[in-house]
């Protein structure tokens, strides 16, 4: 390949990216030794040194000592098939962030679908104190639990029994079970997820799917509210139907009431899409004022969701991103939506009033720059 000069134009500049995404997304083909998690821990931002350095006559890849290190170049080289040299220093910093983002969500979305019939998830147990009526033996050391009262724990979302000293090393192998979940709102996301054994939540999948069927061009969508009423009995039929839920427009035939049903669903979650552990990376991400540098810090706010999290979010966006192509219809942008949805995704951990206030900007934009970037992103 002929070197890159510093007269490339912007036209040759885009087309050598859409070059090299394509190159990219046929990584999956490539067999890689080690399991999913193994290949997300080496393109985990905080498990080695950083990969790209500089020097000082331009950007290049330096050899490593490290394995990983090693192994990482070795996967960008094949993605790219060519080597970056210091002439190519006027591509480099798109290059940097384009190539970063998308092997990292590749392997992370490989990571989802190791089995396309069953997701693992990883989910802790939700053990809480149990009073067991005559004798029971510990599931995790298999020892009698001793007492008249509180013997012991009982997982309230799989039905496991062990003592409360054992609980802390069974480990995060939670697997729920449907009789247990008796609702569908204000349910936590993984443990949903994993009792219907579906990627993600399925009001999430149908009211997408009815909405882009049915309601792109709404003037307003999102933004006009529904009915409370109709929207409280769409979550009374999810609760009590679950993916049998009637939500067809014969029924609601106002799509507003559908977005309505949505939005309740993310906001009564117990854990928000963008959990309370990753909330400060993202709004420390929302204060960065250099764009490049804002957009790689929200990759890594990224890689901390937990998976049933983060394929929530990356659906939604991509959704919402469809959203803003019919903007001249239902005069909804990426900064509209981030308004409505900013909230609705993120809460910080503390609950503070004045705390809530002061993120609420750095929320719009978390979300507006998810939509505008969905396709780098994730």
């Amino acid at each position: 390949m002929p070197e890159v000069s510093e007269e490339w134009s912007a036209a040759a500049a885009a087309t050598f990216l859409a070059a090299f995404r394509r190159r990219l997304t046929n990584l999956r083909a490539v067999s890689l030794h080690g399991s999913g998690e193994e290949m997300e821990r080496l393109w985990d931002p905080h498990c080695s040194e950083e990969m790209w350095l500089e020097s000082e006559s331009g950007c290049s890849l330096v050899p490593q000592k490290s394995k990983r290190d090693r192994k990482r170049q070795e996967l960008l080289a094949m993605a790219l098939g060519v080597k970056v040299n210091a002439r190519a220093s006027v591509l480099w910093q798109p290059l940097k962030l384009f190539a970063y983002s998308q092997i990292t969500s590749l392997v992370r979305r490989a990571a989802l679908r190791e089995n396309e019939n069953h997701f693992n998830y990883e989910k802790a147990h939700n053990f809480k104190v149990q009073t067991f009526r005559g004798p029971h033996w510990c599931e995790y050391c298999a020892n009698f639990m001793w007492g008249l009262i509180a013997q012991g724990v009982r997982c309230s979302d799989c039905g496991l029994n062990v003592h409360k000293q054992c609980s802390k090393y069974v480990p995060n192998d939670c697997q729920p079970d449907l009789k247990r979940i008796k609702k569908v709102y204000c349910c936590d996301l993984t443990t949903l997820v994993k009792a219907h054994n579906t990627q993600r939540p399925m009001v999430v999948d149908m009211c997408i799917r009815e909405i882009e069927e049915r309601g792109l061009n709404s003037e307003g969508l999102y933004r006009v509210s529904g009915f409370t009423e109709h929207i409280e009995d769409v979550k009374m039929s999810f609760d009590r139907d679950g993916d049998k839920a009637d939500i067809s427009a014969d029924t609601y035939a106002d799509i507003n009431i559908i977005t309505g049903a949505l939005k309740l669903y993310f906001r009564e979650l117990p854990i928000p899409v963008i959990t309370y552990d990753a909330y400060p990376k993202f709004i420390e991400a929302a204060k960065i004022t250099n764009p490049e540098s804002r957009l790689e810090a929200i990759n890594e706010a990224l890689l901390l969701l937990p998976p049933a999290h983060y394929e929530t979010l990356r659906y939604l966006m991509t959704h919402l991103k469809k959203v803003t192509t019919n903007e001249k219809d239902n005069f909804m942008n990426a900064e509209n939506l981030g308004i409505v949805f900013g909230p609705t995704l993120m809460r910080p951990p503390d609950q503070n009033t004045l705390t809530t206030l002061n993120d609420m900007r750095y929320q719009k934009l978390i979300v507006q720059l998810l939509i505008e970037n969905e396709d780098v992103l994730f």
